[in-house]
């Protein structure tokens, strides 16, 4: 079996496809994407492409070696969400020609369902309550929301007040049995950690995450002595390396994103990684059907698997959802705020090809916001 033909396909809202096909007729897919620089990682995809071609899908490991390591120049996010993507689309053709799903093929299942978790509140988060009590009303037992929007560098007593109150009234709908992660998306700098967290502390959020840059991680070793709140980090991390300090400074949970962390392969290296340090693992996954696809298979054979993110009904799916991109929408069924195992051979998942190339004859060119504060200065968003 030999790898013939390798497509990519941007799709809205925000995301990138790519479908690898086999000369005897096996199809893979993979979602290789950084959000907002999505015709970059296309690119990207296209010349990882041409070694790929002749070659056998089922040395799946090699091939993640020479596609990371094989240029003089490594790692980063766009090289490395293209990795992903291909890789996602190697372990489906290598699901279905052993006839297995990919947690089988990972050791076996150790769980029989997954926690899921959804947004609420948007990017600067608002109607909070109301949001967390739909979620409550839908089944799901965990919420996220982002801590703030624009926050000034040392935030006023204002600013302090208001994210614990949007956390407070989360919480007060939420009641003590279910869970609400705070997200603070890299926007707060330490000042503002340390003023924060300490009153957000009686609230007891599952975790706060990302509460400083990936730039910024040599204060986690602080944050996380300050604070009894777990601390959750690495979206923007691509590595087994790059995970190694935040581990070695005591973070409790750690994200690394299927479709930017070198995939299957290499996540579930740095979900081995975690577990010798007593880390959890909760994917990042604000994307696809096929990113979700790969996370859940993950998190099936995973044991130190936490909760996992998805992006059914999140606020950047704007006239496109990820269930629209699926022939069968079971896989994704919710109960009791989980997803059960299934068993479908590769990823699990029937991707509606059809609507997948007719969305595409309308590429999106998504762009994060750009924000600023009051002064005109550069915000984080």
């Amino acid at each position: 079996m030999k790898i013939e033909r390798i497509e990519t396909f941007l799709v809205a809202p925000r995301w990138l496809f790519c479908r690898v096909e086999t000369d005897d007729g096996l199809v893979g897919w993979g979602e290789p994407v950084v959000e907002g620089r999505a015709e970059v990682v296309r690119s990207a995809v296209e010349v990882l492409s041409e070694y790929l071609i002749g070659a056998d899908p089922l040395r799946v490991e090699q091939h993640w070696q020479v596609l990371t390591k094989g240029g003089f120049y490594r790692g980063g996010p766009i090289l490395s969400s293209a990795v992903a993507g291909l890789d996602q689309a190697l372990w489906d053709i290598a699901g279905q020609a052993y006839g297995a799903p990919v947690h089988a093929l990972l050791g076996g299942p150790v769980r029989d369902r997954v926690r899921i978790y959804s947004w609420i509140g948007g990017d600067e988060p608002d109607e909070v309550a109301d949001a967390a009590a739909a979620q409550v009303a839908a089944g799901l037992t965990g919420v996220k929301m982002n801590a703030c929007g624009r926050l000034s560098p040392i935030p006023t007593s204002a600013e302090v007040d208001a994210v614990v109150g949007r956390v407070a009234a989360a919480r007060e709908v939420l009641g003590p049995d279910r869970d609400i992660a705070v997200d603070f998306h890299g926007r707060a700098g330490m000042a503002a950690v340390r003023r924060i967290l300490p009153e957000l502390a009686a609230l007891r959020p599952f975790f706060v995450e990302e509460p400083v840059l990936p730039d910024q991680a040599h204060h986690l070793p602080d944050i996380v002595a300050s604070t009894p709140i777990p601390v959750a980090t690495g979206e923007r991390l691509y590595g087994r390396s790059e995970f190694l300090g935040p581990l070695q400074a005591g973070v409790a949970v750690v994200q690394p994103d299927l479709s930017h962390a070198g995939g299957i392969s290499e996540v579930r290296r740095i979900a081995a990684l975690a577990e010798t340090y007593g880390a959890l693992l909760a994917p990042h996954c604000p994307l696809g059907p096929i990113s979700l696809a790969a996370s859940l298979q993950v998190a099936f054979a995973t044991p130190n698997f936490l909760i996992q993110e998805q992006s059914i009904g999140i606020h950047y799916n704007a006239g496109s959802e990820l269930l629209d991109y699926l022939v069968d929408r079971e896989p994704f069924r919710f109960v009791d705020g989980h997803i059960a195992r299934f068993d479908r051979p590769g990823l699990g998942i029937t991707v509606d090809e059809a609507a997948v190339r007719k969305a595409a004859q309308s590429p999106h060119a998504w762009r994060n916001p750009l924000w600023q504060h009051a002064d005109g200065s550069f915000a984080e968003w």
